[in-house]
């Protein structure tokens, strides 16, 4: 009997995952990466410590997807944050939980789990061709770029993984979009997700304090509130805490031209805690330094407080108002070149629940290229390795089937 042959376009964590299980399936796998090396962004997410999943309740960790919640939780019920912490430790990458219940590698980098998980493709006789880049199909075949011109492939299965269009210049720059939407797949519009947001500084806030967090801060937009770090920016916000409500913000802006982000500057101190600490006298301190010691305020928060129209306000109780509640216009948003991640992609519901396009019989899709989105503290990865479970694993049944 002959051995099938499945290609894997895309060769980031979910295209990995699925060449992972075709092959463990006994099955051909030729993945294909149009970069000169594979599963670049993963390696740029590892830089400053590969945040691989979270250790947070089911119930919890499922929330974090919106709206795509309940197909996403399909994936994790297949592959899991404790299936995920197992496979990095079956390649020899000992994690640990941090504090905030993120779950990294000890090497707190991707580059020795990326060696390793390779090593384990090549023992399972995965091929992987790099600067092999699909350009569309032709007559029932798949047509690649190659160094050596053009090859046109007829595999009995294909996975996509072909990623969103954040960070474009790592290899993910949406073109597939196109060559899917003629086949009938619908597709909703690739947006930026986990982006900054611009804000209109003056001049003086922009010069003194780009650069600078806004640490222990509590972010709240449209009932939400998310407490964490921001980090200021020439251009306005950045950093995990925003990134958590970056997909209501941005919807508000293009519905409205622009969202109101509030600012709690001390969120473990209620308001008339706060005020009785700005009751005390300030003595011959400057403004700073008074706000500093007595409202345990940095420079950076200080500096935040100048920004909105008028004076710091006198008197205890608006002065606690005031740092409980600064109101911030969000004018805009920043684009997918600086993104983390990218909303929209594949609709769900254009995918049955192996992953296979509908409009496609034997055409699996996996990753970023669906349409969902997650903040980052581990979940983006998450599911990205979950669908490249799910897709490879059902490839592997459809051609079991027949």
């Amino acid at each position: 009997m002959d051995v099938k042959t499945v290609h894997v376009i895309g060769a980031g964590p979910a295209g990995l995952m699925a060449a992972e299980r075709l092959a463990q399936a006994g099955l051909r796998v030729v993945v294909h990466e149009a970069m000169p090396s594979v599963a670049r962004k993963f390696l740029m997410a590892g830089r400053g410590g590969l945040n691989l999943t979270h250790s947070e309740p089911q119930a919890a960790f499922v929330g974090r997807y919106g709206e795509a919640g309940a197909r996403v939780a399909d994936w994790l019920a297949r592959f899991s944050p404790t299936h995920l912490i197992g496979w990095a430790e079956g390649l020899g990458q000992a994690t640990f939980t941090g504090s905030s219940g993120r779950v990294f590698p000890r090497a707190m980098k991707a580059s020795p789990l990326l060696r390793a998980w390779l090593a384990r493709l090549a023992e399972l006789g995965v091929e992987v061709r790099t600067r092999s880049r699909w350009t569309g199909r032709r007559d029932g075949g798949w047509v690649f770029e190659t160094p050596e011109g053009e090859r046109v492939e007829r595999p009995d299965a294909v996975v996509l993984a072909l990623g969103g269009t954040s960070w474009p210049r790592l290899g993910s720059d949406g073109s597939w979009t196109d060559d899917l939407a003629a086949a009938g797949v619908e597709i909703a519009p690739l947006r930026p997700s986990n982006m900054g947001f611009d804000i209109a500084w003056s001049p003086v806030f922009a010069d003194r304090f780009a650069g600078e967090p806004l640490k222990n801060v509590a972010l709240s937009h449209g009932g939400r509130t998310v407490r964490g770090e921001a980090m200021v920016t020439r251009y306005g916000l950045e950093g995990g805490a925003i990134y958590a409500l970056s997909a209501e913000l941005r919807e508000a802006i293009a519905r409205d031209g622009s969202a109101e982000l509030v600012v709690d500057l001390r969120p473990d101190l209620d308001e008339a805690a706060l005020a009785a600490r700005l009751a005390r006298p300030r003595g011959k301190d400057s403004v700073t330094n008074w706000l500093r010691k007595a409202a345990g305020l940095a420079p950076a928060a200080v500096g935040l407080l100048r920004e909105i129209p008028g004076e710091i306000p006198p008197g205890a109780e608006k002065l606690a108002k005031r740092i409980k509640a600064v109101r911030l216009r969000l004018t805009g948003t920043q684009g997918l070149a600086r993104a983390i991640s990218s909303a929209g992609g594949v609709k769900l519901d254009q995918v049955d629940e192996r992953l296979m396009l509908k409009a496609l019989p034997g055409v699996f899709a996996a990753g970023e290229m669906l349409d969902w989105e997650a903040p980052t503290g581990g979940y983006l990865l998450q599911a990205c390795f979950a669908s490249g479970v799910v897709a490879g694993e059902g490839a592997a049944a459809w051609l079991a089937e027949r």
